[in-house]
């Protein structure tokens, strides 16, 4: 047996057993892990690596615009501007070779991941004031 299977097998029984927000609250902390690997990088000026683990949290963010529910009105507008503004840090970044735009990121996103994980923890209302933001 590959001893490196379970955890894949865990990962991918976690994916399916998730909610939204909890599936949410995993894209947060996947971009995240990407984006501190790339502000590293770039701390050590391994320009390409570190652009290519930006690449990967870009991905992820691309993945929350797309799945952002924007019939439930200002909620997902201002999250869909931030996720905007997240990739022009991260393109400002990439040419600039700037960490300092990878930690604004960072900074946004973690605040945003801690919502959402409160919201999966049931911490938050999924009533009429907080229509899900996930399609």
């Amino acid at each position: 047996m590959n001893p490196y299977a379970r955890p894949q097998a865990y990962r991918e029984s976690s994916v399916l057993t998730a909610s939204p927000e909890q599936l949410v609250v995993m894209l947060y902390d996947g971009a995240l892990r990407f984006l501190r690997q790339s502000e590293a990088a770039f701390g050590e000026e391994a320009y390409t690596h570190g652009g290519e683990r930006m690449a990967r949290a870009e991905a992820i963010i691309d993945e929350l615009l797309a799945t952002l529910d924007m019939g439930v009105g200002e909620l997902a507008e201002r999250l869909q501007a931030i996720y905007v503004f997240c990739k022009r840090q991260l393109i400002d970044a990439r040419l600039e070779r700037d960490a300092t735009k990878i930690r604004t990121v960072i900074r946004l996103l973690d605040d945003l991941r801690d919502a959402w994980a409160q919201l999966a923890a049931g911490g938050g209302s999924q009533g009429p004031s907080m229509p899900p933001l996930v399609a």
